[in-house]
């Protein structure tokens, strides 16, 4: 949906539309934030990213976080980059901005502030206030903690926008791919930094060593393609999961997963839907009289 249908789906012209300047963070930047960030991004919003220094996202090749390791990264044709605040004028980039202790990034002026690290039932800060807290997955409860939750289960209700009430507790077992589940994961066997000895996206055979740390071995669990690999700047604990191999040898490890595009659009649907419903905050928005 571009802007101009944005605009005549929440009564406002193109022109007031883009008065509005819904400003839009993403708290976290790997695999599924990621998707969500391409989909508000190819829908006209200019979303800001969060991240951790070091961030251990292991499908590096579809993550934003890589920016935090890189300084850039491009992924299905939209460019990101590591920043040291959002400013403005970031039409052609997302931004990336790390938020570490010793300097919090500031969630105040946010229309729009989306959790997608993925804490699950660990205890998390207070959510910071906006006009449309959006809680991803497991831990948040619609209602009270968030306005919205998407589920990231899969199945029938992955990517459902939840307005009352939690997602899908944590099952902590990794969705079935290709007739695989647990055993495509890759862990640490030691704590220390991972050292890769295969690309992401090569194929590798049942039992080849595609990594080590500390010097203990991680072999595939079958043929697959290496469908992700955290970056060897990262120190691990042992049984962290720092791979996945993918037994479908003709995935495309440059494209956003099925899952991260249905979280992305539950969360578009959320954004869209909420100033659809709300014509009083609307009012509000509209009298901010900023650019979009």
């Amino acid at each position: 949906m571009n802007r101009i249908l944005v605009a005549e789906f929440v009564g406002l012209d193109y022109a007031g539309l883009n008065a509005i300047n819904l400003r839009i963070v993403i708290r976290g930047a790997g695999d599924l934030a990621s998707g969500i960030a391409k989909r508000l991004y190819s829908c006209g919003f200019r979303p800001v990213m969060t991240e951790l220094p070091c961030p251990k996202s292991v499908r590096r090749t579809v993550c934003f976080s890589t920016a935090a390791l890189e300084g850039e990264v491009t992924v299905e044709g939209v460019r990101a980059r590591l920043v040291d605040f959002p400013g403005d004028g970031h039409d052609d980039y997302i931004p990336v901005v790390l938020d570490v202790p010793d300097r919090p990034f500031d969630f105040s002026g946010f229309d729009v502030i989306v959790d997608a690290r993925m804490m699950k039932d660990l205890r998390r800060d207070a959510f910071p206030d906006a006009f449309l807290r959006i809680g991803i997955g497991p831990g948040f409860v619609a209602g009270e903690d968030c306005d919205a939750v998407v589920e990231t289960n899969r199945g029938i209700s992955l990517g459902r926008v939840i307005w009352s009430g939690a997602a899908e507790k944590d099952t902590g077992i990794p969705g079935v791919v290709g007739g695989k589940g647990a055993e495509r994961v890759l862990r640490a066997p030691a704590e220390g930094f991972v050292r890769g000895f295969h690309k992401i996206g090569d194929l590798v055979e049942e039992g080849e060593i595609v990594a080590e740390v500390r010097g203990e071995p991680v072999r595939s669990p079958f043929r697959g393609v290496l469908r992700g690999l955290v970056s060897e700047r990262c120190h691990v604990g042992f049984g962290e999961k720092i791979g996945d191999v993918d037994p479908r040898t003709d995935v495309d490890c440059s494209l956003i997963s099925d899952k991260a595009r249905a979280i992305g659009g539950g969360v578009l649907e959320a954004v869209l839907s909420s100033f659809g419903w709300r014509a009083e905050k609307i009012e509000k928005i509209k009298g901010k009289g900023q650019k979009c």
